[in-house]
């Protein structure tokens, strides 16, 4: 319900347990005053650094660290109306995510660590900023 009223233009009903993890430092399962503040500050002033180590916790669905290939299709198969309201040519949800995983995951262990999610989405690496930015357009006001 709170992403809907946050969100009314926007089908991000299935985003919500992914960006309740960007707030949820602890994994208390409950947002506190200055988790909610960290973020908020991160979100509107953090250098890009700061604002992608908090976006990775959104694809780290279990919060080990780490992103898997089942992690990235989870994600993206729950962003993907998102994704399509956009671009209605886009690709299948399987190929976006196998693409996305390989672009991020450099020394292909299997694995995307925020070291290499950051450097894919600060780099030239198309699918990784798309996603990133998808993300962050769900914290950003489209007429604001």
């Amino acid at each position: 319900e709170m992403m809907s009223k946050a969100l009314p233009k926007k089908d991000a009903s299935k985003m919500e347990k992914h960006v309740f993890r960007i707030y949820d430092s602890n994994n208390d399962g409950y947002i506190d005053f200055s988790e909610f503040m960290l973020i908020f500050f991160i979100m509107s002033d953090g250098t890009p650094e700061e604002v992608l180590t908090k976006i990775f916790r959104v694809f780290d669905v279990n919060s080990d660290g780490t992103i898997t290939q089942k992690e990235m299709t989870k994600l993206i198969k729950d962003m993907y109306g998102l994704l399509k309201s956009e671009d209605p040519n886009l690709a299948a949800k399987d190929l976006i995510s196998k693409s996305a995983f390989a672009e991020m995951d450099k020394d292909q262990d299997g694995k995307v660590t925020t070291e290499e999610f950051i450097a894919a989405c600060m780099g030239q690496d198309d699918l990784s900023k798309m996603l990133a930015l998808k993300v962050i357009d769900i914290f950003v006001d489209d007429d604001a």
